[in-house]
């Protein structure tokens, strides 16, 4: 399914992505908590850097004119009102943080934000955009896992 030339890490990635996005579609909450802590059990730089490239290309891809602040806030409105009806103690912080984390605009006074874990809200992010941009996840995931080892590959002078 996923490219034998990737790393074992990227594809460990890109399979745990996959799969808590499909438990975050079918608000599958046991199975969200199963496959979010799988994801949480790989490189955390990696994984954020995949979740933060996927969110990025699917506001772009759902906002084509651009980002508004409106939008933004619809976004949020959005995955917190969908995703509060099967995980109830979801905190609507760890939305923001994973949406400002993506834009890159993340509060860096605040690094750990007092125990908030972003990366199952990005998830819940990755599933609302993916929808609203009509786009397959598993080729958002694709795309972003390439984008950044062909980064990774340029030399800096």
């Amino acid at each position: 399914m996923w490219p034998s030339d990737w790393p074992s890490s990227a594809r460990a990635i890109a399979t745990a992505v996959e799969a808590a996005v499909t438990a975050a579609k079918a608000a599958d909450a046991s199975g969200f908590s199963a496959t979010t802590a799988d994801l949480s059990e790989l490189p955390a730089d990696q994984v954020t850097a995949v979740l933060a490239a996927i969110v990025r290309e699917l506001l772009e891809t759902a906002h084509p004119d651009g980002l508004t602040g409106d939008a933004v806030r619809a976004v949020l409105e959005s995955v917190v009102r969908r995703s509060a009806t099967w995980l109830p103690r979801l905190d609507a912080a760890t939305v923001i943080s994973a949406l400002t984390g993506a834009l890159g605009i993340d509060e860096a006074a605040e690094p750990d934000r007092g125990g908030t874990h972003p990366q199952p809200a990005a998830i819940l992010l990755i599933e609302y955009l993916a929808e609203l941009a009509r786009t397959p996840p598993h080729q958002s995931i694709q795309r972003a896992i390439n984008e950044i080892a062909r980064a990774e590959t340029i030399e800096m002078p």
